[in-house]
């Protein structure tokens, strides 16, 4: 029966093609828009943006010049807010990391069993995912505000002098932290939601009739079972918090005094506000090869957070 496909698929058409190959050709249809968009939206801007980065190239005036290195010399040798920008970018991931998976965690755990209710609260947690950026920083910056704000208000109600959140450099980064966990810690919860959907439950049932309290359900059973679904969260929001750029935008403005302007946000700041395209294409190169050495490292340190076998 075998013999006879294989005889049919390569009885050519009336076009003289044969149904493998007319098969294949369909498949390469199918595919061709899909690797079209990819060259062109994506392969193809990043390779210019490696070219831009090696040359002198100034939007205004539009001269452009090929200066090799020069860029990179002058980031790492000559500007004297680089420096500056690498450390606002690794307190702000080093803070919004740990917390976001932390709590996103801990949401999923407590709203995973079924109870009365339980989808309004995740409903509740998942609305600012959904919630445009440029309303969410329009509610926030009216709650962090100078004393007249809510919050501050409220503080002073408990006898504590709350500061100018966003106005003070000791605070803005900390208010561009908490907002942007609370903004983005419902699309986490989410994945870990449909992770523990598949836990089997006889496992926690059989801990817990052996004695077990509940950390230690949490610590030896559930975080196990979540490390693939931690190693992919925990990706995909490092590279996140290394490319956030709106929510800085629209709430500080990278101030005060530079104390929230990160990577992602430099690189806008020479672009469009000193036009040059050059000195930013290389900034966003450093970017972009510290997302995918952090991406590495994860992915090279999978079977130690991976080790669950099924």
């Amino acid at each position: 029966m075998s013999r006879n496909v294989k005889a049919i698929s390569k009885v050519p058409n009336r076009k003289g093609l044969t149904l493998a190959q007319k098969d294949a050709i369909t498949g390469i249809l199918f595919i061709l828009p899909r690797l079209l968009g990819f060259l062109v939206f994506v392969l193809g801007p990043l390779v210019a943006v490696f070219v831009f980065s090696l040359q002198s190239r100034n939007l205004l005036t539009g001269e452009v010049s090929f200066i090799g290195l020069e860029n990179y010399r002058y980031m790492f040798q000559i500007d004297p807010v680089f420096k500056q920008m690498i450390r606002n970018t690794l307190v702000f991931s080093a803070g919004l990391v740990p917390l976001n998976l932390g709590l996103a965690l801990t949401l999923a755990i407590l709203l995973a069993p079924q109870f009365k209710g339980v989808t309004f609260f995740r409903t509740v947690f998942f609305m600012p995912v959904i919630t445009s950026t440029a309303a969410w920083i329009i509610v926030w910056t009216f709650i962090l505000q100078g004393q007249q704000g809510p919050l501050n208000q409220f503080l002073s109600f408990l006898g504590i002098q709350g500061p100018n959140w966003l106005r003070e450099p000791a605070s803005a980064m900390f208010s561009v932290i908490i907002t942007r966990v609370i903004k983005t810690v419902g699309l986490n919860m989410v994945i870990f939601l449909a992770a523990l959907q598949d836990l089997p439950r006889e496992y926690v049932e059989a801990a817990r009739v052996d004695g077990a309290r509940s950390d230690q359900v949490v610590r030896y059973i559930i975080l196990p079972f979540l490390a693939p679904s931690i190693l992919l969260v925990s990706v995909i929001t490092i590279i996140s918090s290394l490319n956030i750029f709106d929510h800085i935008l629209l709430l500080t403005g990278g101030g005060p005094a530079n104390s929230t302007m990160v990577l992602a946000y430099y690189v806008y700041f020479n672009a469009f506000k000193t036009s040059e395209i050059g000195y930013a294409s290389a900034i966003a190169v450093v970017l972009f090869l510290a997302a995918l050495i952090f991406t590495m490292i994860q992915w090279a340190l999978r079977k130690r957070m991976v080790y669950l076998e099924q």
